[in-house]
């Protein structure tokens, strides 16, 4: 975990662009051309993710079409048997609730999840390992929140899984001896995709349920043309998702 944590922060962006724009700075005198080429890449990438009109139009490429309707959520239980929700990461120790809580991903997830179980009368299966390393579990904090916020309690924990692709395998052998194969997903939007194909290879039937929705009408003054630093996150989260897509067919048969 330590060195793929280290490779990922380094070469993908912002880090991988501020190495750009520190090799611009080394080449200056040597290679005056290469070093302005790094620049331009450099400061034009972090330019470019830090405009929410890009976020805007690369969440539409990598997002479902549509979410699930409301009207549908009540009728969740007669084409599937578990809501499974995905971990997204944690808040460590936050003073305010003086425990670890899952991040703001993670509890639109929950929140989402929720209502969907509620709807539908479905059980729930949090899935998600240890962040980092780290105990608790990313679904032992995401079932800690279900019940002490939504009244909601969790039937299975998938406590195990460091990638989607654990998410989905994990789950599978939990839920094997109840003879579950039909669930409804609840994760991000632009994760969606990605994760519903690992839980189909998993042999599961998927209704999806995309939540956090970013590839919607911005509504930044200047029609997101100016840079903001929560654009620069999400483009990040975006471009993750964008390699996920094409690395998962290479490395999960």
């Amino acid at each position: 975990m330590p060195i793929r944590y280290l490779f990922k922060q380094l070469f993908l962006p912002p880090g991988g662009l501020l190495l750009l724009l520190l090799a611009a700075w080394w080449l200056r005198r040597r290679a005056p051309r290469l070093a302005l080429l790094c620049f331009c890449l450099g400061f034009g990438g972090l330019w470019l993710m830090s405009l929410p009109l890009v976020v805007e139009q690369a969440a539409r490429a990598l997002e479902p079409a549509s979410a699930l309707p409301a009207a549908e959520w009540s009728q969740l239980g007669q084409h599937s048997e578990v809501i499974v929700v995905l971990g997204a990461g944690r808040e460590r120790g936050d003073p305010a609730w003086g425990e670890d809580v899952p991040s703001l991903q993670g509890s639109e997830r929950v929140r989402y999840a929720a209502r969907l179980a509620r709807a539908s009368g479905l059980p729930l299966l949090t899935s998600g390992g240890l962040h980092y390393g780290l105990p608790p579990s990313e679904a032992a904090i995401m079932a800690d929140s279900l019940q002490r916020d939504h009244g909601l309690t969790v039937r299975w924990r998938e406590e195990a899984s460091r990638t989607t692709w654990e998410n989905a395998q994990d789950s599978a052998r939990l839920l094997a001896s109840s003879g579950i194969k039909r669930v409804v997903l609840v994760t991000q939007a632009s994760h969606m995709l990605r994760a519903r194909w690992c839980f189909e290879r998993a042999g599961f039937s998927v209704v999806m349920a995309p939540v956090g929705f970013l590839g919607v009408p911005n509504a930044r003054p200047f029609g997101g043309w100016l840079p903001e630093s929560k654009a620069l996150w999400q483009s990040g989260l975006l471009l993750n998702e964008a390699l996920g897509r094409l690395l998962y067919p290479l490395l999960y048969r």
